[in-house]
């Protein structure tokens, strides 16, 4: 048996994930994220596929994120027939996040024909993907509960577990069985389905013996102990041989919570008391969410005043539909909250949702103190984009950065202090106040990453691979882990093969 893994996303970056794991030439592939960075680049990386779908038996979706699920589309549309394995919550939400990102598309072509048609130039761009291409995506998508087995060839099991980041993330883990039955894809079906037949659970299918398998877990987006709505990430699992860890905050700690509550709860006061504006880029799955909860909080609790607050993006107010539709995902106390006192934590009445373009065009005409949530989190496209540009050459306004920006993003251009910045186009100075929450972050920081390795049973682990990160990043890591007993851990590169024995 020949296990052999690499990346094609992701790898020494933070967007595109999209690895592979091949067994004895047959590729399964976990995630399939589109990148996002400078606006040419990434095209032309979402338009690249170096692996021909034919090749691959199965996918595996650990999350709905746009970097993780964004590309899915393209690999059905390119003539990948099979499955697409995912949780319940991430189906729901990555039907959104495809659709959400068709959409965006499809206006930007024609805003860019307009540009072009003005200017006389040849206008050749087309979208990746339409919104039919996305129902077939959808349509293969097969859902797997958390903490059920599931084979999904002969020789490879499934198992989902919750890996605490955002609504239906998983960590990935794979049982690779060292007997396989050899024979053409057909044979290796029918003996998949017998196997099932013949035992009433996935404990009593005959398996290798344990020295007879290969155990790989891929942690996708690792989140943190102690978020609302959803649970911890998971720690009791069978021992894992090989991990495949994200890295995203690998060099950076996260403010404590309630720090971070006292902070947004300055901001918000201050821009009541001088009327602004606060524009919060935030993903639409998660984020916004989180936010809602917590300012509702604050409002309960009185901390702060009456302030209007708008969800503007219709992705961010679906998600929040698809929240309400999966409380197997919840934590005890949201649960409680659902089940117990019938209160919603992601509504209440400062709260209003803008769906139309007409109503976020009327956002501009009102004075402050509002609250605008607002979609693309990173500002690389959607309604964020128009509230930026209104807004940011205004002294008095707040531009609160509460989630990570990838390099050479709109996002991480303002995080990191220019003073100018282009924005649809044209050229804006940044004027508006720029704070930063890092701690409302869904990325587990170095030492959490560190603390949730040593809760899970490690006793069979050969080697720990460091993807979804920027370099700096993984290096710091590296290096922390090995302080902490973690020695034997490799950073993946792009396109670099990795023989897991």
């Amino acid at each position: 048996m020949a296990i052999t893994a690499y990346s094609l996303g992701a790898a020494q970056e933070v967007t595109g994930s999209k690895h592979i794991l091949e067994i004895d030439g047959r590729c399964f592939m976990i995630d399939c994220g589109a990148f996002q960075g400078k606006r040419a680049e990434a095209d032309r990386k979402n338009r690249e596929f170096s692996i021909s779908p034919d090749k691959i038996e199965g996918v595996i979706l650990t999350h709905a994120h746009y970097d993780h699920s964004g590309l899915l589309p393209i690999l059905t549309k390119r003539g990948y027939g099979g499955s697409i394995y995912a949780t319940p919550a991430t189906r729901d939400l990555a039907n959104i996040v495809m659709m959400d990102s068709a959409r965006i598309q499809a206006r930007d072509a024609e805003f860019l024909a307009k540009q072009a048609a003005r200017k006389k130039e040849k206008f050749t761009w087309k979208p990746l993907y339409t919104e039919s291409d996305c129902v077939q995506a959808a349509n293969q998508i097969i859902t797997v509960g958390y903490n059920r087995k599931m084979y999904i060839a002969p020789d490879v099991q499934l198992e989902f577990f919750d890996a605490g980041h955002i609504l239906g993330s998983s960590l990935v883990y794979l049982t690779v069985s060292g007997q396989r039955k050899s024979g053409a894809k057909g044979d290796a079906a029918a003996a998949h389905w017998h196997r099932l037949f013949e035992s009433e659970s996935a404990e009593n299918i005959p398996s290798a013996r344990d020295s007879d398998e290969v155990r790989i877990l891929y942690t996708g987006d690792l989140g943190r102990k102690n978020k609302p709505i959803i649970r911890n990430p998971a720690v009791n699992m069978p021992p894992p041989d090989y991990i495949f860890m994200e890295s995203t905050y690998g060099d950076r700690l996260h403010a404590e919570a309630s720090s971070a509550m006292k902070e947004l709860e300055k901001i918000v006061r201050r821009a009541v008391d001088t009327g602004a504006k606060i524009i919060i880029p935030t993903f639409a799955i998660e984020r916004a969410q989180e936010l809602v909860f917590y300012l509702h909080l604050l409002s309960d609790q009185k901390k702060i005043p009456p302030i209007p607050i708008y969800m503007d993006s219709p992705m961010a107010v679906n998600a929040t539909g698809i929240y309400q539709l999966h409380p197997e995902c919840y934590d005890k106390e949201t649960n409680e909250a659902f089940l117990a006192h019938h209160k919603n934590p992601f509504g209440f009445n400062s709260l209003q949702f803008i769906t139309s373009v007409s109503e976020s065009k009327e956002l501009n005409n009102k004075e402050g103190p509002m609250i605008i949530l607002s979609a693309d989190g990173m500002c690389e496209a959607g309604r964020i984009l128009y509230h930026l540009a209104n807004n940011i050459s205004n002294p008095k306004n707040i531009i609160l950065i509460v989630g990570y920006m990838s390099e050479h993003t709109l996002g991480r251009k303002i995080q990191e202090g220019q003073k100018e910045v282009k924005i649809l186009g044209d050229w804006y100075k940044v004027k508006a106040q720029v704070k930063q929450l890092d701690s409302f972050s869904a990325h587990a920081d170095y030492q959490e990453m560190t603390d949730w390795l040593k809760a899970v049973d490690t006793s069979r682990l050969k080697k720990l691979f460091l993807v979804h990160g920027e370099k700096n990043a993984q290096e710091h890591l590296s290096l922390h882990l090995a302080e902490n007993g973690f020695n034997n851990v490799e950073i993946i590169k792009y396109g670099e093969t990795y023989s897991l024995e």
